[in-house]
């Protein structure tokens, strides 16, 4: 059975190792390279990087609904999509027999879209899940082949929680191609669903409870980020973690900032250590370490983000 694969970030690295390890590619389709940093250097995707390094064809068109006659010569039989990053019209999906697959990063019908990891954070699910599911018109709502599950600790960040799931897809979809090419499968319709949008950078009100501003940071962390704004100075927050205390203070209050115990802001209800921090144009740091440099005070008060 001739793959083609479909994807662009390093979620979807770990399932193209998998089925290129296993199963053979015949081609990638990830987005254009992207500019990067200050200097707005032209970036390759992972997977495209995997993929030359691996002796793989890639394209990468600036929309693929008009690519349907360079996807058609390569006569794949079926497509396997995770997180590529661009919809995918009927009379592209209509060119593999076997159909195309995707790699969902939910539980579907529950978060369907572009967020579904840091939405599953944001809200306080305690799992969530992938579901491989034959792609179709609509968004995310095709029929359900098979679903994997993961527990999502207090620890996580979006991050930490992305690395489980590209893990998780890779097995699934390892397990999933053999089956698709037999056609020995029955798909499970969705039903009525919940669309996730896209995640934004976003400023930390603290009036809010502190395990709803530590869901915040890390849901939003490695990127688009949380962040906050004391005496002028703007700070990215990497983690968050509620802490016991029994000091009360109005919400946004530096608690504490030292070497030692690092920096603690009250929260409308309960504290958070803001244990990973990066001022503005500066390094990601340990709070212990930035409190060291006494750019911060106990007693100053975050600003209340404006709506």
């Amino acid at each position: 059975m001739k793959i083609l694969f479909a994807g662009t970030p390093q979620f979807a690295l770990a399932p193209l190792k998998k089925i290129h390890e296993r199963f053979g590619v015949a081609a990638v389709l990830t987005q254009p390279d992207k500019p990067q940093g200050r200097k707005g250097i032209l970036t390759p995707s992972p997977v495209k990087v995997y993929a030359a390094e691996h002796g793989i064809p890639v394209l990468q068109p600036e929309k693929v609904k008009l690519e349907g006659e360079r996807l058609r010569e390569i006569g794949a039989d079926v497509m396997i999509t995770c997180a590529y990053g661009q919809i995918l019209t009927q009379e592209i999906l209509d060119l593999f027999p076997r159909g195309v697959w995707n790699l969902h990063a939910s539980l579907l019908p529950r978060y369907r879209g572009a967020a579904p990891i840091p939405r599953a954070i944001l809200d306080g699910c305690t799992e969530t899940g992938v579901t491989v599911m034959r792609t179709e018109a609509g968004l995310d709502t095709g029929g359900m082949l098979s679903q994997g599950k993961v527990a999502i600790g207090e620890t996580d960040t979006c991050g930490s929680l992305s690395e489980k799931l590209s893990s998780l897809a890779a097995e699934m979809i390892a397990e999933a191609l053999p089956i698709i090419e037999n056609g020995t499968y029955v798909l499970v319709s969705q039903g009525e669903g919940t669309v996730c949008r896209k995640v934004e950078r976003t400023a930390v009100d603290f009036e809010r409870t502190a395990q709803e501003v530590s869901r915040l940071v890390r849901g939003l962390s490695p990127a688009p980020l949380a962040f906050g704004t004391v005496e002028g100075l703007t700070l990215n927050f990497y983690f968050a973690e509620t802490v016991d205390t029994e000091e009360y203070a109005p919400a946004g209050t530096v608690l504490c900032a030292s070497p030692k115990k690092g920096l603690i802001v009250a929260c409308g209800k309960g504290a958070v250590r803001l244990s990973e921090v990066q001022p503005a144009g500066g390094k990601r740091m340990r709070d212990k370490d930035f409190c060291n440099g006494r750019k911060i005070f106990e007693g100053q008060r975050f600003d209340k983000p404006v709506l």
